[in-house]
């Protein structure tokens, strides 16, 4: 009778956990008044006017033109956005020309050059079924096919692509439309300046037009797991992953569950399976329904969080025992978002030299705690150093450790959001790291000055480049004084 009462309770707990939180996790989201939009924050709600921008062959190039000359004449300023997964306002100005680009995204691959040239409003989630079918991949990308090419360039962004550079690696050429409404090339040899100011530019200096990206074939891989002490990351990450030719893709998770905070790590690698006797080209869907529900069950609930902690570490995270690239980057972050209209999830990301990730860490389990910050999630990426973007965030090599925090929508929460936000930049460039820019304009400019020492230069040549101020956001607002 005691076993199967301990076993009844060993059981019950968790089946009821996840129970109440399935039930609990309703879509209670309310739409944004007309005329106003928001960025993943749900936190920058702005009265725009907004133009769609849509593949007309011989026209849209016209018509942006026809919009840059009268916001000029108007005294209008102009944000770009795709998907506006960024978190402060990068998307955005109040009052403003808000150019939605999600229909200008057109697509053309190459074969013989293995060059993909898309318009900047394709997203990744068309992107990624169109490699597909021609058996490649995309080289490097963020996580989720949610966001727009113009948006991954804007933010320079990175992924699982262990050992290689951000995103601006694989960019060989592009077109801008500058505030004067000329188009420009731009690469590595033709007006290089430009090029690199654009990658990481945030929309600041002009429009995307289309894009010459480097694409990689598709693979099939195997997934290892392995739990380790987090002070063991790097070293771990030496031995298996440094010079291992056959894996693919590389991501480390650490644990936020109260009682192993930050100190317990799963390693997972993506070994690749011989062309031989690959298998796996499709895109079906997945199921991520009991998975989302782990998930949410975490959201300022400790048991939940060691539940969850508990299942990865038995069963896996993402990590399939067989998928292909494509598979992997073709997910949407929708799978896990909030969707309850009182709150919101907010992403940090700090980059962190090989060495001090350790020294990071012990700060991370302090200053969180203290602050009563609701970690929900910590994703560790290896970067390789950037030699292309100006507004550079891996002037060497780095580890990016992915947070998400989940935190209601008042202006209390945000205040305690901001405090915890600044102490952990803090943190990181003491130990010689840097912060991520898209996400909440928390830092404070003396802040983002340090960490990125090029910044007055940026600004200087975003003056050049745009002497009339016509593509602006709030970012630009906030740091270009």
């Amino acid at each position: 009778m005691a076993t199967t009462t301990i076993a009844l309770t060993v059981i019950g707990r968790p089946v009821a956990h996840l129970t109440l939180t399935a039930w609990s996790d309703r879509d209670d989201r309310q739409p944004l008044p007309p005329g106003t939009v928001d960025d993943a924050s749900h936190l920058n709600q702005t009265q725009v006017t907004i133009k769609q921008v849509k593949s007309q062959p011989g026209v849209t190039e016209m018509i942006l033109q026809s919009v840059l000359r009268d916001a000029l004449r108007q005294g209008q300023k102009v944000a770009i956005a795709g998907s506006r997964h960024t978190m402060g306002g990068h998307t955005l100005y109040a009052n403003g020309i808000s150019l939605l680009m999600l229909h200008f995204n057109r697509m053309q691959f190459n074969p013989a050059t293995k060059i993909l040239t898309v318009q900047s409003g394709a997203k990744w989630s068309d992107i990624i079924p169109y490699l597909n079918e021609r058996g490649y991949s995309v080289a490097v990308m963020q996580s989720n096919n949610d966001f727009s090419v113009g948006g991954t360039m804007s933010a320079n962004a990175h992924g699982w692509q262990h050992n290689s550079p951000p995103f601006a690696s694989t960019v060989e050429r592009f077109r801008l439309m500058l505030a004067s409404g000329k188009v420009v090339e731009c690469s590595r040899q033709e007006n290089p300046e430009l090029f690199s100011l654009v990658l990481g530019g945030y929309g600041l200096f002009g429009i995307i037009l289309d894009v010459d990206l480097r694409v990689v074939p598709n693979e099939t891989y195997i997934a290892e797991r392995l739990v380790i002490k987090s002070k063991n990351y790097i070293d771990t990450y030496r031995q298996r992953v440094d010079g291992a030719a056959t894996i693919g893709m590389v991501y480390g998770r650490l644990s936020v569950a109260p009682e192993s905070f930050l100190q317990e790590a799963i390693l997972t690698t993506y070994h690749q399976v011989p062309q031989a006797t690959q298998a796996i080209v499709s895109l079906e869907k997945q199921a991520f329904g009991v998975a989302r529900t782990v998930f949410r069950g975490s959201i300022g609930n400790d048991y939940g969080k060691s539940l969850r902690w508990q299942l990865e570490k038995i069963v896996g995270g993402e990590a399939e025992n067989r998928v292909s690239r494509n598979q992997i980057l073709n997910r949407s972050s929708a799978l896990f978002e909030n969707r309850h209209q009182a709150e919101t999830d907010i992403l940090h990301e700090y980059f962190i030299p090989p060495k001090s990730l350790e020294a990071f860490l012990e700060q991370c389990r302090t200053i969180i705690p203290q602050s009563e910050g609701d970690l929900l999630n910590v994703t560790v990426r290896n970067v390789h150093q950037d030699n292309d973007s100006f507004l550079r965030y891996a002037d060497q090599e780095v580890f990016g450790l992915v947070m998400l925090f989940h935190q209601q929508r008042t202006q209390e929460a945000e205040a305690k959001m901001q405090v915890m936000t600044q102490k952990l930049i803090e943190a990181a460039l003491a130990v010689g790291g840097r912060y991520y820019l898209p996400y909440r304009l928390h830092a404070t400019p003396e802040q983002f000055r340090r960490a990125y020492p090029q910044a007055a230069k940026f600004f200087a040549l975003k003056r050049k480049y745009d002497p009339d101020g016509i593509f602006q956001n709030y970012f630009y607002l906030k740091y270009a004084s």
